[in-house]
């Protein structure tokens, strides 16, 4: 018996398979983490360009004062991956003085889908030369959750991870 398990011990028929097991969930999940990185990077970059591309709009429509759900929808249009944008995405916009400068609260604004709707928190129009702050909050379910890198993501109760994009302009005069 002792000859046949000592034979089994030095034999080297599945090497391979023993590292393939202890290989393939490391490779997998940095593979998986990409992707995830991957999308919330390129939802980010079309939120700020989108944000941008609204902020660019209102500055230059002079003697116009948008209102919140016009701004809303000119964001989810320019977005092409934000799924339920209209359902998942919170403005806020705060008037802002320079010589006084009080910066912006550090907690976005942001939509709760386990929580009771609320209205907007704060969405002022701002006056002639004032300088406003537009805040944009979009929440998405991630892609893979459960990875590591999913699940250190912040979340919130209902699961969801949150972007949040920022731009200032000033209004200008009419």
């Amino acid at each position: 018996m002792r000859h046949h398990l000592r034979r089994l011990w030095q034999r080297e028929d599945a090497s391979i398979t023993v590292e393939f097991a202890l290989w393939f969930p490391v490779f997998m999940a940095l593979l998986l983490a990409s992707v995830e990185l991957g999308v919330i990077t390129v939802r980010n970059t079309l939120l700020e360009r989108s944000l941008d591309l609204v902020v660019r709009d209102i500055r230059l429509g002079t003697g116009t004062a948008p209102q919140h759900d016009e701004i809303k929808t000119q964001i989810c249009d320019n977005m092409a991956l934000a799924p339920n944008c209209a359902e998942n995405l919170r403005l806020e916009m705060v008037r802002r003085d320079l010589r006084g400068w009080i910066a912006v609260s550090a907690n976005a604004d942001c939509t709760d889908q386990s929580e009771e709707v609320s209205p907007v928190r704060s969405f002022t129009h701002g006056f002639e030369n004032q300088l406003m702050v537009l805040r944009a909050c979009l929440k998405f379910e991630p892609i893979f959750p459960t990875t590591a890198f999913g699940a250190a993501l912040a979340k919130d109760a209902n699961g969801d991870v949150g972007l949040i994009a920022t731009s200032a302009f000033v209004q200008e005069p009419q």
